[in-house]
């Protein structure tokens, strides 16, 4: 950005770990019991559950052309 020489600071050594531990948490990663499950939440448990609502919900509502007033419930 411009203008921000005048700006500088100290890099902290705290948010340079996290840095790094970031960029190389692929290097450290093991799968236990607590990893698999909350893989297994966020890649099947809740795009399940989104599917079943969408599902469910498919077509009964109608936002299109709606005036104040008016019901979106289709049926």
């Amino acid at each position: 950005m411009a203008g921000m020489e005048h700006y500088r600071m100290a890099m902290d050594p705290a948010i340079l770990k996290l840095g790094n531990m970031t960029t190389n948490r692929h290097k450290f990663f093991r799968w236990t019991p607590r990893t698999a499950r909350i893989t297994f939440m966020y890649a099947v448990f809740v795009p399940v559950i989104f599917g079943i609502v969408a599902y469910k919900t498919d077509g009964k509502y109608n936002f299109r052309a709606k005036r104040k007033g008016d019901v979106i419930v289709e049926y």
